[in-house]
């Protein structure tokens, strides 16, 4: 029987998946017809992203499963016309060592002062000497499938990292710690900090004017994980007093950043343009195809997200 599956993206965006999704589905035994237009009531998944045309989920009564590109969800969970089952894109191969490689290179850069050598090439012979790995506290605000990995990935080069949730969780190699109180732990220790947490009504501007004179002196932050974690004015007072040495921010309020935004001229901001985990196409297209044979053979799909807690 062929399964009908509605490619609902930006248009672009077509040529990129057309031939990986079709090459996926075939590896994985699935007879699937996969068009950007079908009648709605004719289609059976919808490979998604929320900047697409598709707002209105209604018509698509024989859908079983709305599949997300992007592993954020904040732009499509609260859809109330969406009442399929919804499945935020994990993809290890792709997306999360993407973001592995991104926290990772921003970490060591900001903890071995490479911004002194790179942006200081005026003839002047500057000495620094960066305390080792096992002395550089990290925390990570986050321990999902991003941030367990990027933990790990942290914690194998020396650096001790503590990992703060919501709710309680344990992962090896990290000290895993959870509420108010963990967080204002979390956030004492932490001279350098991550976030990636999701973008949900309890997280949103969790690093404010409180929170981040909770942080040691010359806090350093990376922010691969959501503009609105971080309450904008709050962040660039903590850089104009010093009390944060440096941010790297890659993901904004608004996107593509404002010309005249702060951040852009700011002397202790770098600015990457949401670069740090972006959605292969070749490895996205895989975990895609699974969710389908998941979803026609009747087991659980992967990574449905759970409305009541946003993610």
């Amino acid at each position: 029987m062929t399964v009908n599956v509605l490619f609902a993206a930006r248009a672009e965006k077509w040529e990129d998946y057309e031939t990986p999704l079709n090459a996926a589905f075939e590896k994985a035994g699935i007879d699937a017809d996969l068009r950007t237009e079908f009648p709605p009531e004719e289609v059976d998944y919808i490979v998604y992203a929320p900047n697409s045309w598709l707002q209105d989920f209604t018509p698509y009564t024989r859908c079983k499963a709305v599949l997300n590109l992007w592993a954020g969800v904040e732009n499509v969970v609260g859809n109330e016309t969406l009442t399929q089952p919804l499945c935020r894109m994990v993809d290890e191969a792709g997306l999360t060592q993407g973001m592995v490689e991104w926290v990772t290179g921003h970490t060591l850069r900001l903890h071995l002062g490479m911004d002194m050598h790179i942006n200081g090439q005026d003839g002047k012979w500057r000495t620094y000497s960066p305390p080792v790995a096992q002395e550089r506290p990290v925390t990570i605000l986050g321990l999902g499938a991003l941030g367990q990995a990027c933990g790990h990935a942290l914690a194998g080069l020396g650096f001790p990292v503590t990992g703060w949730s919501r709710t309680e969780k344990q992962v090896e190699g990290i000290t895993c710690l959870y509420g108010d109180d963990g967080l204002k732990q979390a956030l004492s220790t932490a001279q350098i900090l991550i976030l990636l947490l999701p973008h949900t009504a309890q997280t949103e501007n969790i690093l404010n004017a409180d929170t981040l004179a909770m942080l040691p002196e010359g806090a350093m932050i990376l922010n691969p994980g959501r503009g609105a974690l971080i309450e904008d004015t709050a962040l660039l007072a903590a850089l104009e007093s010093g009390h944060v040495a440096q941010a790297t921010l890659d993901t904004f309020r608004q996107e593509p950043l404002p010309v005249m935004h702060p951040f852009w001229a700011h002397e202790k901001v770098t600015v990457t343009p949401h670069i740090a985990a972006t959605t292969r196409p070749e490895t996205a297209a895989a975990v895609i195809a699974e969710n389908v044979r998941r979803g026609e053979a009747g087991e659980p799909f992967l990574h449905q997200v759970d409305r009541t807690a946003g993610y």
